[in-house]
């Protein structure tokens, strides 16, 4: 089959690991090929450009910039992206026949790229629902409700449903929310196809554990509490500087958060308003380096703003899972990324919000290093049997069994 991918990812090194580079290698190690079409944004100053690497097909289309961008630049271009997506194909893969179009939310504007590739090739197509956009936008109020351009957007969004043959949720909380608040789809074309890595297993000696948490400034008689991803408004951070400002004469731990995006100003603030012994805040790290940092660490956090009605399932949590760290979440209570972790034991939640709560699950996890070591072992066999670029390619291919 020919394999079409259409996202915002604009990384051309298809062998850094991440939830869609390891799905469309799986893809092209199955014998399929693969088409990738992503971004290379303004500043880059670079023009459209077809690449070939590994045995896949990246095309990097020349668009505005669309991340770390002012909100005037960022919306002109995702309304302009699928109209210069569409154009870079037209140019490049004319005399290619597609059979799948696969692509991801966000961003929601590919609908004209999709029905051309459909109509042109009778191709099938496999929405991955990572993002439900503009509802989350309303919960965290950066867009009123009812509003021209909610009203907009969300056209836009049952239009993308409509047009997708099948839909892959994230979890299944995520799967019944996209199916109350929009009962005209087709319930049997919606699926859960979780967030999915090629998993490795990591194993580091303890010297070199030691040697990684000296770097950082991490002494071996504290446990390491570590946040890494993007710090916006999406993550709750103000619940994050509440938990950092609560504990910053805790001697028994040590937090370290790894991460850029709009509420990095705040945190860095109070980074230097406070300068906790306790806590380091550092502006990201490359993929190795991180992977590297979390093998040391005992605990990984994952962060979501109370206000969600959706229910988001921040990939994130892949990474300490492959590392085997017990995981610490504070989300919305539409989520169900808590429910999951405790009911399979590899984690403990609490309602974003409630420092009381958050503390004890802190306190406890601290005092109780064998439910750490257990809840890490758990987390990386839940991870194999559910989380795997294979069980999502799996998912996939079978809608094409009949056929292929």
């Amino acid at each position: 089959m020919n394999i079409l991918f259409l996202t915002l990812v604009g990384n051309e090194n298809i062998n850094e690991r991440g939830i869609y580079n390891d799905l469309m290698r799986k893809f092209r190690d199955e014998g399929h090929k693969v088409y990738i079409v992503s971004t290379s944004e303004r500043r880059e100053k670079k023009p459209t450009r077809l690449i070939e690497k590994e045995g896949i097909s990246i095309l990097k289309v020349k668009t505005l910039n669309l991340q770390k961008t002012n909100t005037i630049e960022k919306g002109i271009s995702t309304l302009v992206i699928e109209y210069l997506f569409l154009a870079a194909i037209k140019k490049y893969f004319l005399d290619c026949k597609f059979d799948l179009v696969l692509y991801s939310t966000p961003p929601i504007t590919f609908t004209k790229v999709i029905n051309y590739i459909k109509n042109r090739d009778n191709a099938k197509s496999y929405l991955l629902l990572k993002d439900i956009f503009p509802q989350n936008a309303v919960d965290i109020g950066l867009m009123k409700n009812g509003s021209l351009l909610h009203n907009y957007f969300r056209n836009k969004e049952k239009e993308l449903y409509s047009i997708s043959d099948n839909i892959g949720c994230m979890s299944p909380a995520n799967l019944e929310y996209v199916i109350k608040h929009n009962p005209e789809l087709d319930k049997e074309k919606i699926e859960v196809n979780p967030n999915s890595i090629v998993p490795i297993n990591i194993e580091t000696d303890q010297w070199e554990i030691q040697k990684i948490r000296d770097k950082y400034g991490v002494t071996k008689d504290v446990v390491l509490f570590v946040y890494g991803g993007n710090l916006g408004l999406p993550q709750g951070i103000d619940f994050l500087i509440e938990i950092l400002e609560n504990q910053k004469n805790n001697k028994y731990v040590y937090f370290i958060i790894v991460g850029s995006g709009t509420m990095y100003k705040k945190l860095s603030e109070w980074f230097d308003a406070n300068k906790p012994l306790n806590a380091k805040l550092i502006q990201g790290l490359d993929k190795e380096e991180y992977d590297k940092f979390l093998q040391c660490s005992d605990v990984g956090m994952i962060f979501l703003d109370r206000r969600f009605t959706i229910p988001n399932f921040p990939s994130r949590l892949l990474s300490y899972l492959e590392n085997k760290k017990p995981v610490l979440l504070a989300t919305d209570k539409n989520s169900d990324i808590g429910k999951i972790a405790e009911n399979n034991n590899f984690g403990l939640w609490c309602e974003s919000g409630d420092l009381t709560k958050i503390i004890e699950k802190i306190n406890y996890l601290v005092e109780n290093l064998s439910v750490r070591q257990k809840m890490g072992s758990n987390g990386y066999y839940y991870l194999l049997n559910n989380y795997t670029s294979a069980h999502s390619y799996s998912l996939i291919m079978n809608h094409f069994n009949n056929v292929y």
